[in-house]
């Protein structure tokens, strides 16, 4: 039990209880986990509880010193409603006032008296005690407790699956979520086999989307017989007029008179014939990685032949449930484990081996070719260059039939739009859909940057204990970045800071039985979409891999920048860094 000090402030709402000091949320006794910049949001909408606060307020206010994108609030409010237990539907908390911002609908009370008791659930991660000295801001002890286990929710930057709700098609039940509010409408229509919630477990995927619905208010479906969509008998699986019954079903569940259509691959004859049948439902088409015909034939010499189709049937009936044609669809990322783990699994989700096939097969009778020429919708068609699945003669082949269409070149080689350069995809997207063409604009800081590793493939550790490491970067005033593999990079304003941040870091880490190395170097960097790039960001990556298990090393330009300070170094010598030339490392001894 911990009892109230003065100064402390707490908030209380429905068995609510929020320590603004200590950061926590609790429901009843338990503590509920939230990011920081969650729970930044949710601390900004209490504080004006009952009064409306744009966007623009609430970003200033969560990100007072960065430019972020307006998805990365209106994620951070989707979680809130589902950590506190409130559908988006109901807006029993959190109140979306159109056209202006944010309301917080619940009676709170504001309290930071003595008498006020806090009951905290013994959390598994460890408590830090701080006592700062007052000559110097950055200078402080930690005493840390630690417990002999570690039991972390684990935290990502994957935002919560949007909700699924189920539209009427016939006799069949479709499968569909809708995100963004945005005026807009779009309906994206993923090729081969989909599954709408395993389209959120993979970050590519999930940031596009995300950037899709940050200009739209984005329509996403299950065909039927695949992912959550009913599941029906092979011999009934859907052709393309069925396809486009299941989207006038879900559009018309949604409340959509017209919308743009996105057809991936083989998403993209669907899209066609519905653009040429029902130009009133549709604003514009467009269409990436597409073709008219799936099969080879005199007039159409780019598809395989019917006998290369017959192989890759017989390659997914023995090997379906396993990363199937993702040589061929995302080349960029074939050796990437974790990405063949998702891979294989969204495809065993999506469809049945025998319905998979059936599916595949069906689609190579497709051809579109005497359609196109009906169509009388804007239209864009994007290629890539080296697309691995489907050759850019057939994308320019749909372009040139459609009348007046735009057909844009992309370089790169991945065939799904989410895996290698999507930005350049959603660049042209966003333009000609909305006539606007979203850019960032490099935002050149000097910084420090940390780069912390789990010694080996210890990922999983790595995430276990990312949130102690969260807080621990937020106290020493930096600001996590990335979060990726067994590695995690975090920049900071001052190179002091830094160096105490990684010197806790690894040394509660180690009382765990846990090796981490960290690197530090002090450079400019370039911030776009969140994402931290540069010499410096490279240079942190280089100085990290050189240093052993539960070591901090630095780079002389960061020993150099901290003279005075009490923190004293080992030299290292002098390193050869990969494309970085050769640098004298520290590594580091003592932080006072």
């Amino acid at each position: 039990m911990m009892m109230n000090q003065p100064g402390r402030r707490f908030y209380l709402f429905d068995g609510f209880r929020v320590d603004a000091q200590e950061r926590i949320l609790f429901k009843e006794n338990r503590e509920v986990p939230l990011t920081p910049k969650v729970f930044d949001t949710l601390l900004v909408l209490l504080e004006n509880s009952g009064h409306v606060l744009t966007k623009k307020e609430l970003m200033q206010q969560v990100w007072p010193d960065s430019f972020v994108e307006e998805n990365n609030l209106a994620q951070n409010i989707s979680i809130l409603r589902k950590a506190l237990g409130a559908s988006k539907q109901s807006e029993h908390y959190i109140q979306t006032v159109p056209k202006r911002g944010y309301r917080f609908l619940a009676d709170v009370h504001a309290t930071g008296g003595e008498e006020e008791t806090l009951i905290v659930h013994e959390r598994t991660r460890a408590r830090i005690v701080v006592e700062h000295t007052d000559d110097d801001e950055d200078r402080h002890e930690l005493k840390t407790i630690a417990p002999a286990i570690i039991d972390v929710q684990p935290e990502t930057s994957l935002p919560r699956t949007p909700e699924t709700m189920y539209a009427r098609s016939g006799d069949v039940n479709i499968a569909y979520q809708v995100i963004g509010d945005a005026p807009l409408d779009l309906v994206f229509v993923m090729g081969w086999v989909s599954h709408l919630e395993y389209f959120w477990r993979e970050p590519n995927f999930a940031r596009f989307l995300l950037r899709l619905a940050s200009f739209s208010r984005l329509i996403l479906f299950d065909k039927r017989g695949t992912g959550l969509s009913d599941r029906v008998p092979i011999n009934q699986l859907p052709t393309l007029e069925q396809r486009m019954d299941d989207v006038r079903a879900v559009m018309d569940a949604v409340g959509s008179d017209r919308a743009a259509l996105c057809g991936v691959s083989e998403g993209g004859p669907m899209c066609s014939l519905f653009a040429a049948t029902y130009p009133e439902k549709t604003l514009a088409l467009v269409m990436i990685g597409t073709y008219a015909k799936r099969i080879r034939d005199a007039d159409y010499p780019w598809g395989p032949t019917a006998e290369q189709r017959e192989q890759f049937f017989e390659v997914m009936r023995e090997h379906w449930g396993g990363p199937v044609g993702i040589d061929e669809r995302a080349p960029s990322l074939a050796n990437d484990p974790k990405f063949r783990e998702w891979w294989a699994t969204y495809l065993r989700m999506g469809a049945s081996p025998g319905a998979a096939v059936a599916l595949t097969q069906m689609n190579a009778e497709i051809d579109v070719r005497n359609v196109l020429p009906s169509i009388r919708v804007p239209s864009l068609i994007m290629h890539r260059t080296d697309d691995q699945c489907l050759k850019l003669e057939e994308g320019r082949f749909v372009a040139e039939r459609i009348p007046g269409a735009k057909f844009v070149e992309l370089p790169g080689q991945d065939h799904l739009p989410f895996v290698g350069d999507q930005d350049a995809i959603l660049d042209e997207m966003e333009e000609f859909l909305t006539g606007v063409r979203h850019r960032i604009e490099p935002d050149t800081v000097l910084a420090t940057v940390l780069v912390a590793e789990i010694a080996g493939d210890r990922m999983e550790l790595l995430r276990r204990l990312h949130a102690y490491i969260a807080k621990e970067i937020e106290w020493f005033r930096g600001r996590e970045i990335d979060i990726a593999g067994n590695r995690l990079l975090a920049i900071f304003d001052g190179p002091a800071r830094a160096i105490r941040c990684a010197s806790t870091i690894t040394q509660y880490a180690s009382r765990l039985g846990v090796a981490i190395r960290a690197g530090l170097h002090t450079g400019e960097c370039e911030i776009v979409d969140g994402k931290v790039g540069g010499v410096a960001a490279r240079m942190c990556v280089c100085v990290a891999g050189e240093a052993e298990p539960g070591e901090v090393l630095a780079s002389s330009t960061v020993k150099d920048l901290v003279a005075g300070s009490g923190i004293s170094f080992d030299d290292r010598g002098v390193h050869d860094l990969s494309g970085c030339g050769e640098w004298r490392l520290f590594a580091v001894q003592k932080t006072l």
